[in-house]
């Protein structure tokens, strides 16, 4: 079946992009405000881009019912800062309280009980309960037309959960990790059930399939 996929609404554009390239990382991003304070929320798109710099970039959309920007966009507009943090599975919940649309004055991370710390170079304040979390600054903006921008963003300081990291190797230990993904929708996935695939070299494999 071939799609013309720029020929459909967005809102089917949308459909058809968030459910098949699943499963997305989950971005719960602080950022802060002078006028309003700290403020959290999810965000699907988003993901690693590259080191030497460190870049992460982050998807942020309109608010859907009034087509409004939300805070997230607002603040990093404003202040270019702003922090990742890595959901898992017990902070699954509280991440979807973070995405509820409270009132202004009403704080996301109070409601979810999540609590603040002051972060290393950044303005906005990281999340305790976070297995992971990356202080960024932002590298630019991007319009990508009515809705969305994109957040490029450097990796100024990473923030990793005590006896995650084995210093040794540099390796997470994924079983205590844990980290949840979205599928699309109200569906989220878990990384439990992985498996492990090695690349041959060239060589391994002329000599397994002459």
């Amino acid at each position: 079946m071939q799609i013309d996929i720029n020929a459909l609404p967005p809102s089917i554009q949308y459909k058809l992009l968030c459910s098949t390239v699943v499963p997305r990382p989950i971005a719960l991003v602080t950022t802060f405000s002078e006028a309003s304070g700290d403020n959290a929320a999810p965000f699907s798109f988003f993901n690693v881009m590259g080191e030497n710099p460190p870049v992460m970039v982050l998807g942020l959309e309109v608010k859907r019912h009034n087509q409004a920007l939300k805070d997230t966009t607002i603040n990093i507009q404003e202040t270019g800062q702003f922090v990742v943090h890595m959901v898992d599975e017990p902070m699954a919940q509280a991440m979807n309280i973070c995405a509820i649309d409270f009132p202004t004055g009403v704080s996301e991370i109070v409601q979810a009980g999540l609590s603040l710390t002051p972060s290393s170079v950044v303005r906005p304040q990281r999340i305790v309960q976070a297995p992971v979390a990356f202080e960024c600054e932002k590298m630019m903006l991007l319009d990508m037309g009515p809705g969305r921008k994109i957040a490029v963003a450097k990796v100024v300081m990473m923030h990793v959960r005590d006896g995650l990291l084995d210093l040794d190797n540099y390796h997470i230990d994924q079983q205590n990790y844990r980290p949840v993904g979205r599928m699309f929708g109200k569906l989220y996935t878990t990384a439990r059930d992985c498996f492990e695939m090695e690349i041959p070299s060239h060589a391994q494999w002329t000599a397994d399939h002459p």
